[in-house]
């Protein structure tokens, strides 16, 4: 069995087509250095504890953080104490006596994983750029920068917005003044991590629109048609990943919207592109033939 990856480049070599098993052997080198270099970054992570946790993880239940700080000035302005949130930090705590260490091996692997996603989209865009032509590796140029500075985006965004909020919200939710929120550490990283990630994908919603309107799957009149049903989708997204409140909900929703309208521009600009590609084929095409009739 052949694909029609190929292998060899560079001045004086041949390219040939490789076998499955060789295409299997190539995937799995890409998969290794990119775990390679997640164990590296792992371990860096590691090493930088204090500022990891202390400056990066911590800092947002603190009232002196950025947004906090930015959201309680806005609030004074407005004369309103309500959004001054994170003012009074809750305590964290560790129930489980190996809970410190394993909550610090997990958290480093994330932030491996997380610093590592630029290499290995680039990985990845190596093993799948022999398949496709030319055409379409000039329209895929420029990925894996777009897509780490679509993924980071995202990640600050969920990290400096998102965050703040749902820590304020849920941890000074309370069903009564009896009950004091003491919570465990592995529940509040869980929180923080879940919700960076998921903006960090969701971010990505551009680049998908790009490659779905080249590969023909979406066209700008389908998402235009399908708008209000993705404003539904949004929310509910908003929802999920933030506090149940409205101004929360609505922070997060019009970033998530003006994505959604940025994918229609990019389908228009792609589609507009394939359109003329295609006429300007087909006219070629013509001339071809009224020369072979002549």
């Amino acid at each position: 069995m052949a694909l029609r990856w190929k292998k060899g480049k560079g001045k004086g070599k041949t390219e040939r087509e490789m076998s499955f098993l060789e295409h299997l052997e190539e995937l799995r080198w890409h998969i290794i250095r990119s775990i390679l270099a997640i164990v590296v970054l792992t371990i860096f992570a590691f090493v930088m504890k204090k500022y990891l946790f202390d400056y990066i993880i911590m800092a947002p239940r603190s009232p002196e953080f950025f947004t906090n700080r930015m959201l309680c000035n806005l609030g004074h302005l407005m004369k309103t104490e309500l959004l001054c949130i994170n003012t009074k930090p809750f305590e964290l705590i560790s129930i489980k006596m190996s809970g410190q260490l394993t909550t610090h091996i997990a958290v480093s692997i994330v932030s491996g994983i997380i610093l590592d996603f630029p290499y290995i989209i680039w990985e990845f865009w190596r093993f799948f750029r022999p398949a496709l032509y030319t055409n379409e590796q000039k329209y895929a140029r420029g990925v894996v920068l777009s897509a780490s500075g679509l993924f980071f985006t995202g990640v600050l965004f969920g990290y400096f917005m998102i965050v703040p909020l749902s820590i304020h919200f849920l941890g000074s939710y309370q069903i009564s003044e009896q009950v004091v929120n003491q919570i465990y550490i592995r529940n509040y990283i869980g929180t923080e991590t879940s919700i960076v990630l998921a903006t960090g994908l969701i971010f990505e919603l551009p680049l998908i629109t790009f490659f779905l309107t080249k590969i023909g799957v979406v066209t700008p009149s389908f998402l235009i048609k399908y708008r209000k049903h993705a404003i539904i989708i949004v929310f509910i997204l908003s929802a999920i990943i933030t506090p149940p409140d409205i101004f929360s909900q609505t922070l997060v929703g019009i970033p998530l919207l003006l994505l959604y309208e940025v994918g229609i521009l990019i389908s228009k600009a792609v589609y507009r592109r394939k359109k003329k590609e295609h006429d300007e084929f087909m006219r070629d095409g013509s001339t071809s033939s009224e020369n072979a009739t002549l």
